[in-house]
């Protein structure tokens, strides 16, 4: 692999036969080169080169020896070291190659341009990263769903405009977050689908053997597709962060070991910073999305050095989600659950939905239903007492479809029983979802 500190030294640029001096002025000597950058697609660019070579033979421009001379010498394992002259990666394959096997290095590039090089070694590259991203993502949703079977039996208050609103399983809840990151997996399946389904090497700079030529060889959509669902997942990643700092500052949930940070200041302070950075990398990577949508906006066609750019975007949107994903992860996997205190947090005005529907199994439209509730509410509220509280000879003058049997309904078992449906809060339910997510 390229070395991150390279030797430096000269050598002919790829086009320096147009110029009558070799000599490049400082700045554009520093904003052309890209090869700090762009030393990733190392593997990629040798696997290309050897594909190409293989084509090059099949149309009679290479022997069979000086096919396998050039495919020996791209894949000789030694030290790799940059030179001054190195603007990219395909500048220094090229130079190392020819330093290895001699001339007939310089018939590789029959055909062949850096515009479909970049192109095509972006594609690879991006196809090889999405494996690591999927499994992760894989390992993280399996893993929530573990800890939504283990917990399947705690209940919390789930919350609507960060209010209390109705009884739900802590399992239901991080299963909410499982099925969004579910979602991306797939997305990420047809990004990674779409990145390959054409390949633009041989197209030179801009006419070869795609669909449209001029089109392949600057077409960066799979770059910003990716960026995007970077993006997205970073922005669910985000939500289940933000989920988990106001659980932690209420008290539902403990960072695990060695996830929590102290203060400069107070002694007695644990700061969920890793939680607050995947939090903030939501923000970070939607950036990086905008970023390629705007380095796209208003290109003239086919190649231009602009999407010399595009790697630094593509890179850090790997980096950056890659470490979010890492980091989620550990969170979840170590997060200490408090039980009670989630049993605590229940409130029976969490239960006025319930008592809603209690009217509409006795005939009351719902609308009317929740009329009588709402005043049932109000009369709690005017008293100072939880609305369990109002007796039954008050709730009768409300309405008189109230009975005795209106105690069944503060219960917060069986408020989330209730929803028996696929995806409901019922254990059943629940478990099905898990089991659903274990298939994955």
């Amino acid at each position: 692999m390229a070395s991150n500190n390279p030797a430096r030294g000269k050598e002919e640029r790829l086009w320096g036969g147009r110029f009558d001096s070799g000599k490049v002025h400082e700045c554009l000597e520093k904003i052309n080169k890209s090869i700090d950058i762009d030393q990733r697609l190392h593997k990629q660019d040798i696997e290309a080169s050897v594909a190409y070579a293989n084509g090059l033979r099949d149309a009679g421009i290479l022997t069979k020896d000086e096919t396998e001379l050039i495919i020996s010498g791209l894949e000789q394992e030694s030290t790799f070291e940059l030179i001054e002259s190195d603007e990219d990666i395909h500048t220094a394959v090229e130079r190392r190659l020819r330093r290895l096997v001699g001339p007939a290095a310089g018939k590789l590039h029959t055909g062949r341009s850096r515009n479909d090089q970049v192109a095509t070694d972006t594609k690879l590259w991006l196809s090889d990263a999405c494996k690591p991203l999927a499994d992760n993502l894989v390992h993280l949703i399996k893993r929530m769903a573990e800890r939504a079977e283990q917990e399947v039996d705690v209940l919390m208050p789930g919350y609507t405009h960060l209010q209390k609103a109705q009884p739900v399983r802590w399992s239901q809840w991080i299963l909410s977050h499982a099925w969004a990151l579910d979602a991306d997996r797939l997305r990420l399946t047809q990004v990674a689908e779409r990145t390959m389904s054409q390949c633009p090497l041989g197209s030179g700079a801009l006419a070869g053997i795609t669909h449209n030529s001029m089109h392949s060889v600057a077409d960066r959509d799979f770059v910003a597709e990716f960026t995007f669902w970077c993006a997205l997942t970073g922005v669910h990643l985000s939500r289940l962060a933000e989920d988990l700092l106001l659980h932690c500052s209420i008290g539902f949930v403990q960072m695990g070991p060695g996830l929590s940070t102290g203060s400069s200041l107070m002694p007695h302070k644990s700061n969920p910073d890793g939680v607050e950075l995947v939090r903030a990398k939501g923000a970070t990577l939607t950036g990086m999305c905008t970023s390629m949508l705007a380095l796209l906006k208003g290109l003239p066609s086919t190649y231009n050095k602009d999407l010399q750019l595009d790697k630094s975007i593509l890179f850090q949107a790997y980096d950056d989600l890659n470490l979010a994903l890492e980091l989620t992860f550990a969170v979840i996997d170590t997060l200490r659950v408090n039980s009670k205190k989630c049993v605590d947090e229940l409130e029976p005005s969490m239960l006025a939905t319930d008592l809603a529907y209690y009217l509409v199994h006795k005939g009351v439209p719902f609308r009317e239903a929740h009329h009588k509730v709402g005043e049932v509410v109000k009369l709690a509220e005017k008293k100072g007492i939880e609305i369990s509280g109002v007796t039954l000879k008050e709730l009768q003058e409300i309405c008189v479809e109230f009975d005795e049997n209106v105690q069944k309904v503060w219960s917060f078992e069986s408020s989330v029983e209730q929803y028996q449906a696929y995806g409901g809060t019922s254990k059943a339910s629940v478990t099905k979802q898990i089991n659903a997510i274990k298939q994955i």
